[in-house]
């Protein structure tokens, strides 16, 4: 579950205005059968539909970025996706593993010049300007893979892991592509990673156990004495809302360490991240109020409030 790839929702959203190369789309042949390619569409049209079908938050706030800028991260968004679809949409253990090896594999030929896939062809263009780096696509991957080994965490520090490698070099990624400037603002994208991941983690503890994933540390589940069966069984408790509860609280602290780890010379440059986060605080806000009421339903802000969040946040620099 990788942020914002794990953002996945009904709404499909217009596509992003990105002028594509006059490039041809690649040849299918050199590709696994895994690998499903539209031949009509050159790779800048590929991930950006990916972007725009998923109803991701992040969505939102590329809408505000230039051109360039919005053309690198929705390339990397894509790749986020392509590589969490294959965790939460095969089956097979077996051919998943198989897929992500193929992909680690697609990375390191990317990053020797010989990208094959329209997510690489996409994103490939915009490495060396933003600084995206390979141990930073292998790190993604490394996580999606944890996914396929681990379902479930014996303490937080463990799912600490785990989230680094999916959300908080995400993040860290991000906040080069949104125009980092100061060293220092990498360690506010890796906190406020982690806030993002355990806002999913809360939201979607439902979905994710009917998968057979827990997140939730089974250390905190027992110190809250409520059991994984109460989980699956969507079995509501005092003691589910109390351990929720706890969840939420932990989240809102990273947000506000994260928020004052962010330099202010970045404070500018780091824009379409304040907008994830307002996105995001506004979400963990609704499920609070609504008692956390999880394990039945996703819940979710709709669009339209998205929108406003993230305009707020751009125009008037407010949460």
């Amino acid at each position: 579950m990788i942020l914002g790839a794990c953002l996945k929702n009904k709404h499909t959203l217009p596509l992003m205005q990105i002028k594509p190369r006059t490039n041809p789309a690649p040849s299918t042949a050199a590709l696994p059968k895994h690998v499903t390619i539209a031949r009509h569409m050159n790779p800048e049209t590929y991930v950006q539909e990916k972007a725009a079908a998923s109803g991701s938050s992040f969505y939102y706030a590329f809408l505000f970025l230039p051109a360039n800028r919005r053309a690198a991260i929705t390339a990397f968004y894509a790749f986020c996706r392509e590589v969490d679809d294959v965790v939460d949409e095969v089956q097979d253990v077996g051919v998943a593993a198989q897929k992500l090896a193929w992909w680690q594999q697609e990375v390191a030929q990317a990053f020797g010049g010989q990208p094959s896939h329209p997510v690489t062809l996409a994103l490939m263009p915009h490495v060396a300007e933003f600084g995206i780096e390979q141990r930073h696509l292998q790190a993604v991957i490394e996580g999606c893979q944890m996914d396929l080994e681990q379902t479930r965490y014996l303490d937080f520090a463990g799912l600490q892991r785990y989230c680094h490698l999916v959300a908080g070099v995400v993040g860290e990624v991000a906040a080069r592509i949104f125009g980092q400037t100061d060293p220092a603002t990498t360690a506010y994208a890796h906190k406020l990673g982690l806030a993002f991941q355990l806002t999913n983690i809360i939201r979607d503890v439902g979905e994710d156990a009917m998968r057979g994933r827990i997140y939730l540390p089974i250390s905190e589940l027992q110190q809250f004495d409520v059991k994984a069966h109460e989980i699956t069984k969507r079995e509501y408790s005092d003691r589910f809302t109390a351990l929720m509860r706890f969840q939420a609280q932990r989240a809102h602290q990273l947000y506000d360490e994260a928020l004052a780890l962010l330099p202010a010379a970045d404070r500018r440059t780091q824009k379409p991240g304040l907008m994830m986060a307002s996105i995001y605080r506004t979400l963990l806000r609704e499920i609070e109020a609504g008692q956390f009421q999880v394990l039945h339903q996703r819940i979710a802000l709709t669009p339209l409030r998205k929108l406003w969040l993230a305009w707020k946040m751009q125009a008037l620099g407010r949460m």
